[in-house]
């Protein structure tokens, strides 16, 4: 075998410490951490000390454990599991772990070869991973298993895998060995998660760029098209930073019958794209990145630019006009394919790639899928050239998410579609597999809804990577002005809210890479008590925002749509509209189309860019940082240089509720990386109006202080002194504004108002609403209103 690149061998510690090791002639167990175990029996008495594609790294800290060898059993306990073996080849009744301490404990003791329970009480006992693809789903599809269980573990079998060899390739593994990891977490779903990073490797960074919007049409665009589309955008104000280029970028009818189809491709269609160098340049100039469409299954054939050096350096006669087959088990095709086909392309400015294999999972390679191979090694690849690597493909398995950002597939148009896609989204974490980007607004079929546009798209917005994509039929396009004027305006705000989130969304980029725990969380990583949680289509957004997404069309009587979500202990406030609700309980969220339910935590801190600074490719100009009142709160704003190992730059920011002073601190790392002065202002949501020596109040009642420029090596304060207080909910007037909307009658509109109007007590506005003759709708928000504090 020709010998590899040394950019594909990566680093990796697959052997475990023997100290943690407890082995007999066939059976071998590591005690990884105290509530993990890793399992291996081999008939042959070989074990696997190669990393595989899921498995990189088993070198822990050992942890503490006693064995007990006993004549008929070993028994291994630590702080937290106890297991039970007979040493013979493992059997139900021979192997088993049993947990210790407080767990969620449904019959929680695993056994070897006992089936697993589906359900439990109707509910799935595992909570799901994630699924290879989307392509024509109308809703829900199933989901492979993830690590999180109502029965409190959740075992992981590697024993098919690939492993991968000292020289960077692949091989496979033993035939009739098991090879599995016991994961016994309990409710403790960040700690599972934390530990299956560590074996299996962390979430890389991604670049900064990535977290913007990206533009992607399935559409026949020539080079002039998408510059002017392009401009259209930026004449509105409205940022991408990334652009798609669908199969079209390459020859697609023009390639000769006797070859076959045009789906796979590598040669500009110079009709369409006459300079490709210059239109890759004039995107960057836009501030842009660009990866372009592959479907690698055909090979290179000999109509391809670059079939004559792919050819000959796989031994093939170029006047042969024989096709050299796709083949990524082979090393030498291998290397071709990259040196000789990709890279001539990235010289002329193509920046990442985007993987759309639909071929199936069948190699030379006993075991090994194509996907899998194509994901690792592009993303080895895309390292070269010393920028920090991405890739944009399908989930290949556990395993998958050092090869960010994950392609779903073809979705139909469809309100069943956006109601599956947070909870698709949220619990792919349970395998690790955090940076999902969907096809925003649906790819195809399905019927022309501008509501359902703007809904999906502020899902968008709140989503791992936001990208907007379609098919090719002419009506399909997901131009914001396509749709309705009022549809259009929240879609393009939407869209600049996203470029805005960037500083917050970078530095919760860092933390999934560095914590292990990724930007869209399941709600019931919160909560313990799962069971009246888990079902709800909410998540986590980082560490200050949680999320009830609305996934169903709007009520006719009060024009309102409606999500339900569970608020965790304490005080939230809606980042929208600043009402503010009591937390652990669950409340149904009612909101007109420009508004939708994200909920922050007293004292949460979100840095923003300034309203006018949407390049998400850089660190920004200017910040404006939103805190939420009511509690002492900490953020730490992360910034780099984007290099593969980057240099860095931390700012905390800080508030304290009782003194009301909040703190700007110097920048602590490589402060030359941001600007000297960077323009900042602190806005404060949710306080009681007061007479502020400092600011201003604007009209959605926020306290707004312009810092002006401030040092990065000095850092800024603002003091509004002690005494602040939670402003209170404007009932009368949000009840109000609710009705004044509503399409009812107005003497229905007058009954509800007067009952709010006069009652002071939640409880007996409440009754009075309710028996007000409105619809059920009308009164349910309402009564979100009257109950949000009470």
């Amino acid at each position: 075998m020709p010998e590899l690149p040394a950019r594909f061998r990566p680093p990796t510690t697959p052997q475990a410490d023997p100290a943690a090791i407890v082995a007999g002639e066939h059976y071998r167990i590591t005690v990884l951490t105290s509530r993990l175990f890793r399992l291996e029996y081999s008939p042959s008495g070989h074990f696997e000390d190669r990393a595989t594609q899921t498995v990189v790294n088993r070198r822990l800290p050992v942890p503490s454990f006693e064995v007990l060898e006993g004549e008929r059993l070993l028994e291994i306990v630590t702080d937290h599991a106890h297991l039970r073996y007979d040493r013979g080849p493992f059997a139900t009744n021979g192997l088993s772990i049993a947990p210790r301490g407080s767990v969620i404990n449904y019959g929680g003791i695993w056994r070897y070869g006992e089936p697993a329970p589906r359900s439990h009480y109707g509910f799935p006992v595992n909570m799901g991973g994630t699924a290879r693809t989307l392509d024509e789903a109308d809703g829900a599809v199933p989901l492979e298993d993830g690590l999180m269980s109502m029965r409190g573990y959740a075992v992981l079998d590697d024993s098919a895998s690939i492993a991968l060899t000292d020289d960077g390739w692949v091989a496979e593994r033993e035939p009739g060995a098991i090879d599995l990891y016991y994961f016994g977490y309990g409710a403790d779903f960040a700690g599972c998660l934390a530990d299956f990073y560590r074996i299996s490797g962390p979430q890389p960074l991604l670049p900064r760029y990535a977290l913007g919007n990206w533009w992607s049409r399935y559409h026949r665009y020539s080079a002039d098209e998408y510059l002017m589309l392009m401009d259209r955008f930026a004449e509105r104000s409205v940022p991408f930073s990334v652009a798609v280029i669908d199969m079209d970028w390459h020859l697609v009818d023009d390639v000769p019958e006797r070859y076959g189809s045009g789906w796979t491709g590598y040669t500009w269609n110079r009709r369409l794209f006459p300079d490709p160098p210059a239109f890759l340049a004039a995107l960057h100039r836009r501030g842009m990145k660009v990866t372009l469409n592959v479907h690698p299954a055909d090979g290179v054939r000999p109509f391809e630019e670059a079939y004559p050096a792919v050819a000959k350096a796989l031994g093939i006669d170029p006047a042969s006009d024989l096709p050299v087959p796709f083949d990524i088990a082979d090393p030498g095709f291998l290397t071709a394919y990259f040196d000789l086909v990709h890279h001539p392309l990235e010289d002329d400015g193509v920046d990442f790639w985007w993987i759309d294999w639909q071929q199936g999972g069948v190699t030379s390679i006993r075991g090994l899928d194509p996907l899998w191979m194509l994901n690792h090694f592009h993303f080895l690849d895309a390292a070269r050239r010393g920028e920090r690597p991405l890739t944009f493909s399908r989930y290949a398995g556990p395993g998958s998410h050092r090869y960010p950002v994950g392609f779903s597939g073809d979705t139909v148009v469809s309100w069943a579609s956006l109601e599956f896609q947070p909870r698709f989204t949220a619990t792919a974490s349970n395998i690790g597999y955090g940076w999902w980007s969907h096809d925003i607004g649906g790819h195809m079929m399905g019927r022309r809804d501008d509501e359902l546009e703007a809904r999906w798209l502020q899902l968008g917005a709140f989503s791992p990577v936001n990208r907007l994509h379609s098919s090719n039929s002419e009506f399909g396009g997901k131009e914001p002005w396509r749709y309705d004027a009022i549809s259009a305006g929240v879609q393009e705000e939407f869209l600049r809210l996203r470029h805005r989130l960037v500083p917050y969304l970078y530095t919760m980029n860092e933390r999934a890479h560095r914590e292990g725990v990724p930007l869209v969380t399941p709600i019931y990583y919160r909560k313990v008590d799962v069971d009246t949680v888990r079902l709800l289509n909410e998540f986590s957004f980082g560490s200050e925002l949680v999320v009830a997404p609305i996934t169903s069309p709007r009520v006719a009587s009060t024009r309102l749509a409606s999500a339900r979500g569970w608020l965790p202990p304490g005080v939230w406030i809606d980042f929208f509209t600043g009402l503010a609700y009591d937390g652990d309980r669950i409340v149904d969220f009612h909101r007109g189309l420009a508004e939708y339910p994200v909920l922050a935590q007293a004292g949460a801190i979100v840095p923003l860019t300034g309203p006018d600074d949407l390049r998400a490719d850089v660190n920004p100009q200017t910040l404006e940082v939103r805190v939420f009142a009511g509690a002492d709160g900490r953020f730490v704003l992360y910034e780099d240089d984007g290099a593969a190992g980057p240099r860095s730059v931390r700012t905390p920011l800080a508030f304290e509720w009782a003194s009301g002073r909040f703190t700007v601190g110097p920048a602590q790392g490589a402060s030359e990386l941001v600007p000297a002065g960077r323009r900042i202002s602190v806005v404060f949501v949710g306080l009681e109006r007061f007479d502020a020596p400092q600011g201003r109040w604007d009209a959605d009642g926020r306290l707004v202080v312009d810092l002006g420029e401030v040092s990065a090596d000095a850092g800024a304060e603002v003091v509004l002194g002690a005494g602040l207080r939670l402003a209170e909910n404007d009932v009368v007037g949000r009840v109000y504004r609710l009705l004044e909307a509503a399409q009812v009658e107005l003497v229905t509109k007058e009954r509800v108002y007067d009952a709010v109007r006069g009652h002071d007590d939640p409880a007996a506005r409440a009754r009075a609403v309710e028996v007000s003759g409105a619809d059920a709708d009308l009164v349910a928000a309402v009564q979100e209103i009257v109950f949000a504090r009470v």
